[in-house]
């Protein structure tokens, strides 16, 4: 008999339904103790924290017995209510012992607004504006900063500090929105269907999280015109726009501070008469202000001054609204934990009455539903704030795993966020393995750290070893198709580098052709990924996956093993890895079998055969693939499996007829699969140990 433990809050069986609620959901829990217990009496008490921890105590009857465990029940009444809600239980004996059980969370979150579904449907492609493509080397003379700008693309960014010891970041590439425009083909063919940038607002730094105007674009980027003209191109070809909302702090050379005198308006800096002067707080006018983390460059704003509030938000002309009409259709919330939540909210009502399908995403790098920033648990998912949050736990869980962690540790992690999440917030987070804030993945998978005892100089200067690149490509390769799985997505760059400056270096396209390019691998799973929108089924399946990988250590010498193009081999051998041990190991982590294996098979039969068809039928100049080895032999064993499967399973006489749809259709699908499969059957041999070490396989380099 299997074991049954006395409660687990994810399974049916105890606690219906799962996860987060919808205020005025009744909530039903169930205790199964073992009868060898002897356990009499079962009671539930649980804590409304957002209602000044009111303290709630039910009894639980005694509902029966079922395979071998006394059954106690009870049910919640969330009406009116939402918030954490902590819940624990007791049993007793009759001799007086007892035992505790807890304690547990139960997110209750406002259920009343629908939330736009599009961007939890796509793929998301952040673009760094600066350093993404350039359609002409800009002239910086006027501009606010005393900026300069780099000649050649391929010149190295600097991010040392000058000789006041200060680090500025002046010194600009010059990407603009015509290069944007110039590449919407390009990153539509990637599958591309959200575009997500970095701060656009005129701004001193390049990074230009420092804004300066909130009414116009960085003239570097081009005008408001161009940015609208952006987003009409973009949304003909089926993408969106979201913008980066800098509401915690301005630049200490903008309009508002005006810390250098650049502008002709006195600025809160300058004058105590300044219409900006309440915006900011002082403890000693004008040298010494509240700034973010203590950087002066960055002064932080009173987010409770009603003038600030009426201009990012609360006018009909204000910033959040104005820049939706002009295009956008969404708002990333840059450090949303240091807004209050009042004034969250007010940028969400702002952009829902402004556009009904926008969406407001926070940046948030834990667990959103137990987050407390200031003392205060912040509402950012409860409903009316934010609609999603930036995935970044599940970065951790996929970086941890790739690192050495185990498959069941990566589950537990991302169940969690699941459990605990509203289904609105969790559908739409952004998932990202890297962004501008971290260091880039290649580097830490291939070299396995960050090396944050070495000096930003070293770290600047290091580059990955032809093995380390190698071991990095590899990992890469399986971490983006778990990537794929959660619906985010973006190019990685073939170059490594530690520390921030330089890792935000220019981005260097990679153009169809460039034989043995993570990009090649990229298109593949983003293909696949665009022919489903359930993110259920690819979680699911990418669970699958991680259990054989952690049981089997298939990684990294299999993903090692690409030819030239690295797509035909990676994709049947994950083909190969979900259909074969996918069934058998883990397969009840998160879902019933029959949902599990349908979406394993469906993900992993249909992988190989539709990345080659849809990558033929995009990029007809890619050289032929090469294919695994014995991969007739392989189809063969395939097909006589499948011919019992189908006998078994379809025949009402035989003892294994199956009548569950969900089953019948995957063996459908692994029949479809199977297809393709023997179609794209042939012949390769294996690598030798030269070609593993430098990269380079006959007159190809990966």
């Amino acid at each position: 008999m299997p074991y049954l433990p006395t409660y687990d809050s994810r399974d049916p069986r105890y606690k219906t339904p799962y996860g987060a609620v919808a205020s005025g959901t009744q909530v039903q829990f169930t205790l199964r103790p073992p009868r060898a217990e002897s356990f009499s009496h079962a009671s539930m008490t649980a804590r409304f924290e957002s209602r000044n921890d009111q303290t709630l105590t039910l009894k639980m009857p005694w509902q029966g017995f079922d395979l071998g465990q006394d059954l106690f029940s009870a049910a919640l009444d969330t009406q009116g209510y939402v918030g954490l809600v902590w819940y624990s239980f007791r049993l007793e004996k009759l001799n007086g012992r007892t035992q505790d059980l807890g304690p547990y969370q139960l997110t209750v979150y406002d259920g009343e607004e629908t939330v736009p579904a599009w961007f939890g449907e796509g793929v998301t492609y952040q673009i760094f504006p600066d350093r993404f493509c350039r359609s002409r080397i800009p002239d910086p003379e006027g501009m606010v900063g005393g900026r300069v700008v780099h000649q050649s693309w391929e010149e190295f960014p600097v991010y040392l500090p000058n000789d006041q010891g200060e680090v500025r970041n002046r010194d600009f590439f010059g990407g603009d929105f015509q290069g944007v425009i110039d590449k919407l083909s390009y990153l539509k063919s990637l599958g591309v269907e959200t575009l997500y940038f970095n701060p656009i607002f005129e701004a001193a730094e390049n990074h230009r999280y420092g804004t300066a105007d909130y009414s116009r674009v960085d003239p570097m980027l081009g005008t408001n015109e161009d940015f609208s003209r952006l987003c009409e191109e973009a949304h003909r070809r089926g993408m969106r726009v979201m913008l980066d909302g800098v509401f915690n702090h301005t630049g200490f050379v903008s309009r508002y501070f005006n810390g250098d005198g650049f502008y002709a308006d006195l600025g809160a800096s300058q004058s105590q008469d300044s219409p900006y002067r309440s915006w900011f707080n002082f403890s000693q006018w004008p040298h010494k202000y509240d700034s973010w983390w203590g950087i002066y460059s960055l002064p932080a704003v009173n987010e409770n001054d009603p003038s600030y509030r009426d201009f990012i938000f609360g006018s009909e002309n204000s910033v959040v609204r104005r820049w939706l009409r002009a295009g956008a259709d969404g708002w990333r919330l840059d450090v949303a934990d240091e807004l209050p939540d009042d004034f969250v909210a007010g940028i969400h009502a702002a952009a829902r009455a402004e556009k009904p399908e926008s969406v407001v995403i926070g940046e948030v790098w834990e667990d959103g539903s137990t987050k407390v920033a200031y003392g205060v648990r912040r509402r950012h998912i409860l409903g009316g704030h934010c609609d999603g949050l930036m995935n970044y736990p599940l970065r951790s869980a996929i970086l941890s795993f790739f690192q050495g962690g185990g498959g069941e540790s990566f589950v537990k992690g991302m169940e969690t966020i699941r459990e605990n999440y509203p289904p609105f917030a969790f559908y739409s987070a952004m998932n990202s393995l890297d962004t501008h804030d971290t260091p880039r993945l290649l580097t830490l998978l291939g070299a396995g750290g960050e090396y944050r005892d070495q000096t930003k100089e070293w770290r600047a200067g290091f580059t990955l070893s032809p093995r380390q690149l190698n071991k990095g490509r590899a990992l890469l390769k399986a971490a983006a198709l778990l990537l794929f799985c959660f619906g985010y997505g973006y190019d990685w760059q073939e170059f490594a580098h530690l520390p921030r400056p330089a890792a935000a270096s220019m981005f260097p396209l990679l153009f169809p052709g460039t034989a043995g390019t993570v990009l090649y691998w990229v298109l593949t799973i983003g293909a696949v990924a665009g022919l489903f929108t359930t993110w259920n089924g690819f979680f699911t399946a990418s669970a699958n996956l991680l259990m054989a990988m952690a049981r089997g250590r298939l990684i990294p010498k299999l993903f090692a093993k690409q030819n030239a193009n690295g797509v035909a081999v990676n994709g049947q051998i994950v083909c190969l890895v979900l259909s074969l041990a996918g069934p058998f190991v883990g397969a009840n982590m998160i879902d019933p079998l029959t949902t599990f294996s349908a979406a394993a098979f469906m993900l992993s039969w249909t992988l190989t055969a539709w990345s080659l068809v849809l990558l033929r039928k995009n990029h007809p100049e890619m050289e032929r693939p090469y294919k695994i080895p014995g991969g007739m032999a392989m189809g063969l064993f395939a097909a006589i499996l499948m011919t019992v499967i189908l006998v078994c399973a379809f025949i009402p006489i035989s003892p294994f007829y199956v009548t569950d749809m969900a089953v019948k259709m995957f063996i459908i699908w692994m029949v479809i699969g199977l297809v393709f499969y023997l179609v794209s059957g042939g012949q390769r041999k294996g690598l030798s140990e030269a070609e593993l070490e430098t990269g380079v396989f006959g007159e190809h380099k990966a």
